[in-house]
């Protein structure tokens, strides 16, 4: 299969993340995935995230990378790269009350089919994938379903 790769240059400020947004936005768009479905509003959300934390955590540029299977606008898996210059693992946190932090990596457990990290050169990246086929409810109902597992099992 043929794989459609984009990808955006982030500077190392918070602003950079609206920026990252909007052309992920047209990206979709540009790919098939209207701006309509929730699969859109579920990508963005993720991208948002991963993007912050590359920002916010690193301090450093980062480079944000969508994938796309070519020619599968029902199907296929739509995956998002977040590449910085940090050797640092990223740490998963658990927020509690009315924390300000500490949520992204768990919305990117309850939104993404998968998700995890690599090292890349002396940096890593961090991914997450979404089925397309398996995103037809939108973000917050699927967020909520599938967290109720998670916070289950943290208990």
């Amino acid at each position: 299969m043929q794989v459609l790769q984009v990808q955006l240059e982030v500077g190392p400020d918070p602003a950079e993340v609206s920026r990252a947004r909007r052309w992920a936005r047209s990206r979709l768009v540009g790919s098939g995935i209207g701006d309509d479905e929730p699969l859109a509003d579920t990508l963005i959300l993720l991208i948002s995230e991963l993007v912050t934390n590359a920002v916010v955590h690193t301090g450093c540029p980062a480079v944000l990378r969508m994938l796309f299977g070519a020619g599968a606008a029902e199907a296929g898996t739509v995956r998002v790269e977040v590449a910085d210059i940090s050797a640092r693992p990223p740490q998963p946190r658990h927020a509690e009350g009315e924390d300000t932090g500490g949520r992204g990596l768990e919305l990117v457990d309850g939104l993404a089919d998968r998700w995890g990290w690599q090292r890349e050169g002396t940096g890593k990246s961090i991914w997450c994938e979404v089925d397309r086929c398996a995103a037809t409810a939108a973000p917050a109902v699927r967020f909520e379903r599938e967290t109720r597992g998670f916070a289950t099992a943290q208990q």
